[in-house]
């Protein structure tokens, strides 16, 4: 294990390849699990970032005060989207906006309105506002939903989720796909340079002290909360690769449209044997819902337009690891001897 925490971030420390002018950029949703790992890679690229936050005083946000660079270059700001006339002033005067913020829970009452009329905002706002450039961070749940796609296919940046078969299954897979929809209706509209960066379920070490759902999701399955999996298989990827990538298609100005962002395809019992491997003093006890059945097999994708911008992805093995000893670090899962 020790060859898996000491080792190096596959793409290095970035910043000091690609050092920027003081650029002054926005970042919407800034608090949460990617959106926090955005805002640090960008101070650590040289911008001026601004990060709408809900509340700027809010102690929940510490985390990003003490980034590296948050002294001299960071500054919280108070922003709702869907209050367009806030979004102009958090605006003013960016180059850029990176737009992460969206409520991820089927059961959030304001999930469609923030998702969907939200990012129209964001995309008028920012083009009102003499801003060129906006990233995207849209869902591998716009991608990956529907019934009518073969299994056999290759996952890519041409696939869409089926937006009823989504109204039906996963009410945010539906508000993700509508927002990017969305997105890039507005930036056709407007004039506006469109990043879409699309990632799948996102794991790695967390930067804020709040569980996120992927963290919770591991989580559970190593204190025996869940006591049973699904016959399924699902996309994973590192959140320090995802903050990257938002750089990345930033940085480049030609990028344009969709950029998948997946690093792993797995079965949910390799995934839990991958766990157990790492962590064999936890003791996961969940058995398969579907036990008896073939199992589910990972379907092909290609993350090749992220590649060929310079990304490297992290191996999945680093990033359980590194989530799960952060999420000791932190109190939330009991440090258990082997």
């Amino acid at each position: 294990m020790s060859s898996i925490s000491k080792a190096n971030d596959n793409n290095g420390d970035q910043k000091r390849q690609q050092q920027q002018p003081q650029q002054l950029v926005c970042v919407t949703g800034a608090g949460g699990f990617i959106g926090s790992w955005v805002v640090r890679e960008l101070l650590l690229r040289g911008y001026r970032v601004r990060a709408t936050v809900r509340d700027p005083a809010d102690r929940k946000n510490a985390h990003l005060l003490a980034l590296e660079g948050a002294d001299e270059r960071l500054s919280l700001r108070r922003a709702d989207v869907l209050d367009f006339d806030g979004l102009l002033a958090v605006f003013a005067g960016c180059h850029g906006v990176f737009h992460v913020a969206c409520p991820l829970s089927n059961r959030d009452p304001e999930l469609m309105a923030v998702a969907v009329e939200g990012t129209r905002n964001v995309m008028k706002a920012a083009a009102d506002m003499g801003v060129r450039r906006v990233v995207f961070t849209s869902s591998y749940g716009a991608v990956h939903m529907n019934p009518n796609r073969s299994p056999d296919a290759v996952l890519d940046e041409t696939c869409w989720s089926d937006p009823e078969f989504c109204r039906q299954k996963d009410m945010y897979c539906y508000a993700k796909t509508m927002a990017e929809m969305a997105a890039t209706e507005e930036a056709a509209k407007r004039g506006l340079e469109l990043a879409v960066v699309v990632p799948s379920m996102t794991m790695g070490p967390m930067l804020q002290r709040a569980l996120n759902l992927s963290s919770t999701h591991v989580a559970n399955y190593l204190t025996g909360a869940k006591k049973s999996y699904p016959n399924a298989v699902a996309a994973y990827v590192d959140v320090r690769d995802v903050a990257r990538a938002h750089a990345l298609v930033y940085e480049r100005h030609d990028a344009r449209g969709r950029y998948l962002c997946i690093g792993a395809v797995l079965h949910r019992a390799q995934l839990l044997q991958m766990l157990m491997d790492l962590f064999p003093q936890y003791t996961i006890a969940a058995k398969c819902d579907d036990k008896g059945k073939p199992m589910v097999k990972p379907y092909e994708f290609s993350n090749q337009r992220l590649k060929d911008l310079g990304l490297e992805f992290t191996p999945l093995r680093k990033s359980l690891y590194d989530a799960v000893t952060c999420m000791q670090r932190n109190g939330h899962l009991p440090v258990v001897l082997p």
